[in-house]
Order: C-alpha cells, then sequence, then structure tokens
C-alpha cells in the first residue's frame, strides 16, 4: 500500500526529491565549463580533463544496478541519504587535494571517483520513489517532469555557478559539493514520510537479477529502445556542451560568468521542454512514445547542421534546438519505465536505465575530446548518426 500523503507533505517530498537531481547534476556539470581553467592550472591535456566528468560516471554504471537492490530492499531513504553523505565526501577531497598538492590531478580523480560511488545511490533512487509515493499515474508523471526539469535546470545553472565560483579560486566549486549535499540530506531526512522499498523483502541479489531477467525476457524490446535512446540523448547532450564549451572559450574568447550565461540559454531550452512534457503527457503512453520520437528527431536535425559554420551564436542557436529535443524525450522514457512496472521491479530497472544514462555522460565528453583534433563534420555526422539509431529504435520498438 502507497502511504497517503498530505498535500502540502506532497509538495515538500516533491521539492526534497527534485532537490536530488539538481544537486548531482552541479556537481558534475558545473566542473565542464572551467575544464579549460583546470587544463591550465593542473598542465593537463585536454582529454586528461575529460577524464574529470568520465571518471564520476563509469564508477556510477557499474555501482547504480547495486544501490537498486539495495533500496528495493532496505528502503530508498536507506540508500539516498548515506549516497549523498559519500558525494559530499567526495566533492571536499577534490578541493582539499587542489588546495594543498602541487600535483592534485590523480586524487581529484580519486574525489570524483567517490562522488560517483555516490552518485549511484541518489539520483537513480529518486525514479523508483515516486513512483512508490504517488498512486495516481497522472500526479507520478507530473512529478517525474518535474524532476527532469530539475535535472536540467541544474544544467542551466551549472556553467554559471560553476564560472562564477572559479572565477574567486579555481576550485572553490569542488568545495561547494558538499554544501548542497548537506542541504539536501536535511530535507530528503524530514521532508520525504515514504521510505519506498519493502524492508521486509528478503530476496537475495542472485533472485534479485532473476526477476530483472525476468522483466527483461518479457518487456526487453521496448527496454532495450529506452535504455539505448537514454543513453545516446545523454552522449549527445554532454558530448555538444563540451564541444561548444570549448570553442567558445578557445576560439572565440568567451570567459568566466559570461561565457556560462551563453551556455545557460540553449539549456534552459531543454529545462522548458522537460517542465512542458511532464505536465502534458500525463498517463498517456501513447503520447509518451511519439513526444520521444518528436523531441529525437529535432535532435537529430540539430546536430545535423552543425558544420555549416562555428560562430558562436549560431552554435547556441542550434544547442537550443537540440536542447529542446532532448528536454522532450527524457520525462516520457522515465514515465515509460516508472509506469510501467510493477514496484518489486521498479528499482532494478529505473537503475539499468539510469546506469545507460550514465554511460552516454560518461562518452561523450572524452569522444568528442579526441575528435575535435580532426574535421567538425566527423563530429555532427557521429552525433546524427547515433540520433538515427535512437529514432528508429523509439518509433519501432517503443509500442504501448
Amino acid at each position: 500500500m502507497k502511504q497517503q500523503l498530505t498535500e502540502q507533505e506532497k509538495r515538500w517530498a516533491v521539492i526534497s526529491l527534485a532537490s536530488i537531481p539538481l544537486i548531482m547534476t552541479l556537481g558534475n556539470s558545473m566542473l565542464i565549463p572551467i575544464l579549460p581553467v583546470m587544463e591550465q592550472e593542473l598542465g593537463i591535456s585536454k582529454l586528461q580533463s575529460s577524464y574529470i566528468i568520465t571518471s564520476y560516471s563509469v564508477v556510477a554504471i557499474f555501482l547504480i544496478p547495486v544501490a537498486g537492490f539495495l533500496s528495493d530492499r532496505f528502503g530508498r531513504k536507506k540508500v539516498i541519504i548515506p549516497a549523498l553523505i559519500i558525494t559530499g565526501a567526495g566533492g571536499l577531497v577534490a578541493g582539499i587535494a587542489s588546495q594543498m598538492m602541487d600535483d592534485p590531478f590523480l586524487i581529484i580523480l580519486a574525489g570524483r571517483i567517490l562522488q560517483g560511488i555516490g552518485s549511484s545511490g541518489a539520483f537513480p533512487i529518486v525514479l523508483p520513489l515516486v513512483g512508490d509515493m504517488f498512486k495516481d499515474d497522472k500526479e507520478a508523471s507530473t512529478t517525474l517532469g518535474i524532476i527532469e526539469t530539475s535535472n536540467t535546470v541544474g544544467k542551466v545553472l551549472s556553467p554559471i555557478l560553476g564560472a562564477l565560483l572559479a572565477a574567486f579560486i579555481w576550485y572553490i566549486p569542488f568545495y561547494s559539493i558538499p554544501l548542497f549535499c548537506a542541504a539536501s540530506v536535511l530535507m530528503v531526512a524530514f521532508m520525504i514520510k515514504n521510505k519506498g522499498g519493502d524492508e521486509n523483502k528478503q530476496t537475495t541479489f542472485k533472485e534479485y537479477l532473476g526477476f530483472a531477467k525476468d522483466i527483461l525476457r518479457e518487456h526487453g524490446r521496448w527496454l532495450f529502445a529506452v535504455f539505448v535512446i537514454g543513453a545516446i540523448l545523454m552522449f549527445i547532450l554532454f558530448g555538444f556542451l563540451f564541444y561548444l564549451s570549448s570553442i567558445l572559450e578557445e576560439k572565440y574568447g568567451y570567459e568566466g560568468v559570461w561565457k556560462g550565461i551563453l551556455l545557460a540559454v540553449p539549456l534552459l531550452a531543454l529545462s522548458v521542454a522537460s517542465f512542458i512534457t511532464g505536465r502534458k503527457i500525463k498517463d498517456n503512453l501513447n503520447v509518451m512514445k511519439w513526444v520521444t520520437f518528436i523531441g529525437i528527431v529535432l535532435t537529430g536535425a540539430s546536430v545535423a547542421v552543425i558544420p555549416f559554420t562555428d560562430r558562436p551564436f549560431y552554435l547556441l542557436s542550434i544547442f537550443l534546438v537540440c536542447g529542446t529535443g532532448i528536454g522532450m524525450a527524457l520525462p516520457c522514457l522515465d514515465a515509460l519505465i516508472t509506469e510501467s512496472l510493477e514496484k518489486s521491479v521498479r528499482g532494478v530497472i529505473t537503475s539499468i536505465y539510469t546506469a545507460m544514462r550514465f554511460v552516454g555522460v560518461a562518452a561523450g565528453p572524452p569522444v568528442i575530446a579526441l575528435m575535435m583534433k580532426g574535421d567538425i563534420s566527423w563530429i555532427a555526422s557521429l552525433l546524427a548518426v547515433f540520433a538515427l539509431i535512437a529514432g528508429f529504435l523509439g518509433y519501432r520498438n517503443i509500442k504501448p
């Protein structure tokens, strides 16, 4: 039985839930616009700087399914709160190393890995917790839209906040992460009444994986499509963002807060699209499919025209369209999984889905960093082909 919440409790619960993806996104994305600064301060290459983003995501990929199991077995809150504490500790390690050491690069990566461990038990557990807390599917869809909006608001704020903090001292963004995590821990601890999961369930991890195999055997075709689409959209988003951040600073001299504002404008389109989509799709699975498909088409069409010119406002306009398409698709993908599966397996499946999204986040920056040594048309072609694959999978395999 889902716990009945008063309207005020629901409101505060949604705010608390939304704080988690916001903080996880800030903890990762606000470092992207200051990577060129880190390259200068640490004496590292562009590929090495991309590892600061990738290391966070790679470790999360492998631990997210474990966190999903633990949340189903022991309760969502009992996983989320320690995960946020570990994330904050990772930021603290990276900050202290940057301040105290002459060559802190490897310790910064260790701190980022610690953050990744924490992140595996934070945002991925929010999606099944929403399903646990909200009995009405329309209410759940709206909340998932707010969650994705919070995630994208984090992306909007990240370039501005990261550049603003780094303007004082380049490593201050690392120190901000523990403060953000502490605020979220307090909100989750006191404002979310529903613990989620099933604390009386004695399922072993082996049995848990067996449940996942059964679900994938029954729903594998459309779930595989959702997983791959999620990974591709994150690859395009973070790859494009890495490229744009580098071009704006290195070729056109946009630095600091001004560059952050330029990057924030198209990301705002992503945030608005996520919010509107979450409110409009309600519980209509057929609408979710077609909104996802249209969002992918917009994304693919935008990245395909990147090579025409590398003028900054042209690229920012393309990124705005790209962000809108991704913002349309993400809440639909969340809702397709959360509203189509039983509570008993929701944790593991949403964990696999989130892990696939982290694959895209992890792969985007280093792949684009390597390809920036060549012609821009190769980057555009790769992103467009990936979008084409995502569109094909969405059209053929997602059948509500």
